[in-house]
């Protein structure tokens, strides 16, 4: 079984939470394969996943573009095609060189930055969605929120993303202890792309005069802002870092008191950064935004899940964190016990790999009795 995952963005060019759940479901089903559109096009290998980039002439509204893509797509030798939403010239990509072959969708985000673009790309994307065997979702919480998935529920599942702690370097005692030594440890850390919907200037107002330091990991286009607010705010206890590997990641998460996760709009749809605090056995602050989110993290019981846009409360989140280190090892604990439960790279991998012979399945059925 031959299964090819299309999406706007992928590695080595671009490094985010969805590029690592793809590449998590293309390691555990023999014959993945990724297409993708760079502005470096050409073939890689990505921890064993052949990658093929074609070239991306242009981007409007995050929605990367690129006509090669099409013919790309319809001469795939592909068995099952497997498209990640939102990326409406994905969609478009699929009902010119798809040829109809059996489609699965992860549903990750309904597009809620875009709204006028949206209401102009809604017939596309319901054509689209129409053609689609399944719609996946990445959790229940998503699923009962998104207009758009309600609408589809009949062809919906849901499926959590996950990830494989085989695919993650154990970091080094020289690693560790450079960042303890420039950081010290028990910070406070933020981990992702420095994007408008993170909610990190509520992070940088409630950072301001508390007793730790807290470590912000990522580049993105809100890092220029963001640097000038702390400076404004006088926070001199928050540490920009830029991008980090995957091993100072770890290193990171294994120095850090909690993982702070300050989301505030459903453009965050789930959020694998949570998952990796989880994987290092860390407690979680969250935003409730009504999307998996709050399903990854539980209240009271993996950390603290606080609402959106709220300085006080993250400010207070953190300092109860800080106060308590027993609270925070214990959540921790259920963290890690979470993670192994829901959201390890295999129990994704095999929920997929049962649908993808479903649905393959269910199309040879069809074909039979026609």
């Amino acid at each position: 079984m031959r299964v090819l995952h299309c999406y706007r963005t992928f590695y080595p060019e671009t490094q985010g939470g969805l590029e690592q759940a793809i590449l998590e479901m293309a390691r555990h089903e023999a014959g993945s394969e990724v297409l993708t559109l760079s502005s470096s096009p050409g073939e890689v290998s990505v921890s064993d996943i052949p990658v093929k980039a074609d070239r991306r002439w242009l981007s409007v509204a995050s929605c990367c573009m690129g006509p090669g893509l099409v013919s790309t797509l319809y001469k795939s030798q592909a068995d099952i095609l497997h498209l990640h939403f939102p990326w409406p010239f994905g969609d478009l990509s699929y009902l010119l060189g798809g040829r109809r072959r059996p489609l699965i969708v992860t549903y990750h985000s309904d597009i809620v930055r875009q709204r006028a673009l949206g209401a102009v790309y809604g017939p596309l994307m319901r054509l689209f969605l129409n053609k689609a065997d399944r719609i996946v979702a990445t959790s229940p919480n998503y699923l009962a929120s998104s207009p758009v998935l309600t609408e589809y529920a009949k062809k919906v599942e849901v499926i959590p993303l996950g990830i494989s702690e085989s695919g993650y370097p154990r970091p080094s005692n020289n690693t560790i202890g450079h960042l303890r030594e420039r950081f010290g440890q028990d910070f406070m850390l933020f981990i992702g792309a420095l994007r408008y919907y993170k909610g990190l200037e509520y992070l940088l107002h409630a950072a301001k005069g508390l007793p730790f330091p807290i470590l912000i990991a990522g580049k993105g286009p809100e890092e220029k802002m963001l640097k000038a607010l702390a400076v404004t705010l006088g926070a001199e206890n928050v540490h920009f870092l830029g991008h980090v590997d995957d091993e100072e990641k770890m290193a990171l998460l294994d120095l850090c008191r909690a993982v702070v996760f300050p989301s505030h709009l459903r453009s965050e749809a789930f959020g694998v950064t949570l998952l990796e605090g989880m994987m290092a056995a860390k407690p979680l602050i969250s935003c409730d935004i009504g999307t998996g989110t709050s399903f990854v993290n539980l209240d009271g019981v993996t950390g603290h899940v606080i609402a959106p846009a709220d300085v006080q409360a993250l400010r207070s989140a953190m300092m109860d964190l800080w106060d308590d280190r027993k609270k925070a090892e214990s959540w921790g604990h259920a963290a890690r016990a979470r993670y192994e439960e829901m959201f390890t790279g295999q129990k994704m991998a095999e929920a997929y790999q049962d649908l993808y012979r479903r649905v393959l399945g269910e199309r040879t059925d069809h074909g039979a009795r026609g």
